[in-house]
């Protein structure tokens, strides 16, 4: 083997690593992160966590992304440790896919149908119609199904120009030699481990043991030990993804680590033992990219078939090596100091990430309304521990919105689809909003406090006039926050029509005032508090306004805020005349 040959060698090797991640890439964007919302959701039963699992983990190509993702749900709390076993067992099985579709560059024959099943057949034809598809296509999703023919292509011409480069070796007495020794099964699930831990992929590592084995020179008494340690060292990447995070996190990944090396051993143990007194033949025999594929599956199958009903005794064993500690088993504050569930490794998943992004809004959403619900509540008797409840809170939603938006800064250098960019921007004008929301209610909590310090009170009528005012200020708010959490658009535009009832309360109570201080029936005191009061709740009105515009915004192309609130409040508009006359009745003051 020359220097030229190593060279074809080295670029087939990059190639096909390349096409992997390429291709990777692209599954992922195709399944738009539902498959893995899915797999957040639907993991309560084992068996149907061990299927999702290898349905996911068959879809994204990668047996490592799946466990990392599951060691994100189960730091963030979103998933149990007793779930998440089911997922990893499952992966193990999902990432036998590749193999199969790598087996086909040992396919032989001269038929016309044989021949097209070879990567050399039909790669170059796939690369050609991505190539084309990704030029002219405008759509994200046939750009996205290019991504995928052309990672495949490159995968595929990786994986041929490997084999093509050792077919040779058979003949090469010093690389048999070298192979003979990893027929020694430590030292070939060494070096299985070790190949798989440094390009962080069994599908990858398979793929090239797969590619050796065209030349054949290897034999399944080499490639059955190194199959047995690509699979330990597939749990590296989740080893890694765990440093830094919660002691569940950690579990999680040791679920993955000790499956994998109590099925490795265990099946070294028991077939060797076999081969000592049986003495299989097939172990001398050539090993085939296809036979390694059946080897593979067979292994993973078989394992988790066998694991299923143990799999209580994986969840003890990693209690045993981190035990619960007491901070664990204390019961946890309900007002959180993180927001776990913005977990990083979601970053690399980004549909994952946003939808995490959503829950924690909705969270922040809820926080700033009990704080302003709480806050006007203190209007009719002031309460100091309810008014530290307003202003711990205040802090809470602004700790949100920071974290919030720094993890969706983060989120918007991945790449995203266009849809996904712009609900990303949605959430970033939102959680402002909700910021600015509970601003408001400390803004309300002081007046309150002002009043309850000075022994003032407002007039009978100012107040049955602001009890009204705060009605239709309540109705927005929760308006608003169910057309956020639930996207219904139809609800979204009701609040247009309560905000501009809202701006004419504020303004015909300042009226009202006005009108009541030259007959002396309230003070100028008194007055400049309820101006601030009517002031807040009419901004607390204009945020909900934004929120719902910002939903309209998402899920109408070509929407124009300015022109949509002009065309609203155009005379010409009859429907939004009607609802904002309904809407005045309902709030009718006295």
């Amino acid at each position: 083997m020359d220097i030229f040959s190593i060279l074809t060698m080295v670029g087939g090797l990059a190639l096909f690593l390349y096409g992997m991640e390429v291709l990777g890439d692209g599954l992922k964007k195709a399944s738009g992160g539902k498959l893995e919302i899915i797999l957040e959701k639907l993991t309560s039963n084992k068996l149907m966590a061990i299927l999702l699992g290898a349905g996911v983990t068959a879809v994204i190509q990668s047996s490592s992304a799946t466990t990392v993702m599951v060691v994100g749900f189960v730091n963030s709390g979103i998933m149990k440790l007793s779930q998440a076993i089911g997922v990893i067992l499952g992966a193990n099985v999902g990432t036998t896919v590749t193999a199969w579709l790598l087996s086909l560059t040992g396919v032989e024959g001269s038929g016309m149908f044989l021949q097209f099943l070879k990567p050399s057949s039909f790669a170059p034809i796939l690369a050609f119609v991505g190539v084309v598809m990704r030029s002219m296509s405008k759509r994200e999703k046939q750009k996205v199904a290019a991504t995928i023919m052309i990672g495949f292509a490159v995968l595929m011409t990786g994986m041929e120009t490997m084999s093509n480069v050792v077919k040779p070796l058979a003949e090469n007495s010093d690389f048999t030699n070298i192979l003979l020794m990893f027929s020694n099964p430590v030292l070939g699930m060494l070096i299985g481990l070790v190949l798989t831990a440094i390009i962080q992929s069994s599908s990858a590592s398979v793929g090239i043991l797969q590619a050796l084995c065209v030349s054949g020179a290897v034999s399944y008494s080499t490639a059955i030990p190194i199959i047995m340690g690509q699979n330990i060292g597939d749990c590296v990447a989740a080893l890694l993804s765990s440093a830094g995070a919660g002691r569940q996190a950690k579990r999680a990944a040791l679920i993955g680590l000790y499956y994998k090396i109590i099925k490795a051993v265990a099946f070294m143990v028991i077939f060797y033992t076999l081969n000592a007194v049986v003495h299989f033949t097939f172990l001398s025999q050539p090993a085939s990219a296809l036979g390694v594929a059946v080897i593979h599956t067979a292994f993973n199958v078989v394992s988790v078939i066998l694991m299923y009903p143990f799999t209580w005794v994986l969840e003890k064993l990693v209690y045993l090596t981190l035990p619960e500690t007491e901070a664990e088993t204390q019961a946890i504050s309900a007002v959180k100091k993180e927001i776990q569930i913005l977990d990083p490794r979601f970053l690399n998943t980004p549909r994952v990430a946003l939808e995490q992004c959503k829950n924690a809004a909705v969270d922040m959403a809820n926080y700033a309304r009990d704080a302003l619900f709480t806050a006007i509540r203190m209007l009719d008797r002031f309460d100091k521990k309810e008014a530290g409840k307003v202003i711990e809170l205040e802090e809470l939603v602004d700790h949100y919105e920071d974290e919030l938006g720094s993890y969706l800064i983060k989120l918007s250098s991945k790449h995203l689809t266009a849809k996904d960019s712009q609900e990303l921007s949605v959430l970033l004008h939102c959680i402002g909003d909700f910021e600015r929301i509970s601003d408001h209610a400390i803004n309300i909590m002081e007046s309150a406090k002002e009043m309850y310090e000075k022994e003032m009170s407002f007039s009978r009528k100012a107040e049955e006039e602001l009890a009204i005012f705060t009605g239709a200020v309540k109705d927005i708010i929760n308006t608003s926050i169910q057309v956020f959490c639930e996207e219904d658009l139809k609800l979204a535009c009701t609040v247009e029509p309560m905000e501009e009832v809202i701006d004419y309360l504020n303004s015909e109570i300042k009226k009202r005032h006005i009108k009541r201080l030259r007959k002396g029936k309230c003070t100028i005191e008194m007055g400049f508090v309820l101006s601030d009061i009517t002031t807040n709740y009419e901004r607390v009105s204009d945020h909900c306004s934004n929120i719902a515009l910002c939903l309209l915004q998402l899920n109408e192309e070509n929407f124009d805020t300015h022109e949509y609130q002009d065309n609203l409040t155009s005379k010409d508009n009859v429907v939004f005349a009607a609802e904002v006359k309904k809407l005045r009745e309902q709030y009718v003051l006295p």
